[in-house]
């Protein structure tokens, strides 16, 4: 820290990840503490072609990390869903805020849902998670790859490149788009990545001070929902590119889970809710991940490794 009530925020510079760091500075800043903010490209911001081709998992976050690791940042801001589960020596997540909806939103102006698309319909992901649960739901689409921000991706729906294109809900909302959304799909259609909706706020592991700092963005039910689907992640070891899906909650029952992995073609699907009375999210992640890998999820999770 450049002193012991300034804190240096590094951020990628695209609008949503800005939006992300000015709340997170907001709130900090109305606990008593400056803010500098730390702008940082990374590669995921140039890169122009399928995220896998590119190298994939940590293309949004590496230079990041970096930079909190020469000290040159004393906390970073990310969408949880990038972050990869591979733990990095010398940091840890220090906070997690309250979870925005995690769940994904059906882009149109032409077609209100999924199902009344026609036949042969074009509609637009970047994920593999996306690509293979609307497969599920319609073999006869044209799922298309999509690349860029949210902008970017909006101006290539309107300008007729696609029907239709799936982003997430939160996005959307976090930039004040969501008249842009048709109608958002139910997570039995469409089960949400690991992470989605929720930012994390990685630190340094020694410095005390800043993790003293983020306690105040920190929610534990948010927190504990995220280590169980990134434990199940890790334990699946897919990466944040397969086409995994989680969905963790605390019900009356302690914390729920549920946990998908697709075929990449979309033909098959193996699916599991496991919950844990205690709460401990690690354990409840490890358990899912067993019984999808029992159940045969492993094959997937190569397969989607070829293909990326």
């Amino acid at each position: 820290m450049t002193d012991e009530n300034t804190l240096r925020l590094g951020t990628r510079g695209s609008k949503l990840a800005r939006w992300q760091a000015d709340w997170v500075a907001s709130q900090l800043t109305s606990a008593g503490f400056r803010v500098e903010m730390v702008l940082i490209s990374t590669k995921g911001d140039v890169t122009t072609g399928p995220l896998g081709a590119a190298g994939g998992i940590g293309l949004f976050t590496k230079e990041i990390q970096r930079a909190l690791l020469a000290d040159e940042i004393d906390l970073a801001v990310h969408s949880l869903k990038d972050l990869p589960t591979d733990p990095v020596p010398g940091l840890k997540l220090g906070a997690v805020p309250p979870r925005e909806s995690n769940r994904d939103a059906f882009v149109s102006e032409q077609y209100a849902d999924l199902a009344s698309l026609p036949e042969g319909a074009r509609i637009g992901t970047g994920s593999i998670r996306r690509r293979a649960q609307l497969l599920y739901q319609r073999q006869d689409l044209q799922v298309l790859d999509i690349r860029g921000n949210v902008d970017t991706r909006l101006s290539k729906l309107d300008d007729g490149e696609y029907d239709a294109i799936v982003l997430a809900e939160a996005g959307l909302k976090r930039l004040g788009l969501t008249a842009r959304i048709a109608s958002v799909l139910d997570r039995d259609v469409m089960l949400p990545a690991v992470g989605q909706g929720a930012l994390g706020v990685e630190i340094r592991a020694d410095d005390q001070v800043t993790a003293d700092a983020v306690q105040v963005l920190d929610d534990e039910s948010t927190h504990h929902a995220v280590i169980a689907e990134r434990a199940m992640l890790a334990a699946l070891r897919g990466g944040c590119l397969a086409p995994v899906g989680a969905w963790a909650r605390e019900t009356e029952d302690g914390l729920q889970l549920d946990g998908a992995v697709f075929s990449a073609d979309g033909k098959e699907k193996i699916i599991v809710a496991g919950s844990h009375p205690t709460n401990d999210p690690v354990e409840l992640g490890r358990q899912v991940a067993e019984q999808l890998v029992t159940k045969g999820a492993a094959k997937f999770i190569s397969q989607s490794r070829e293909t990326t």
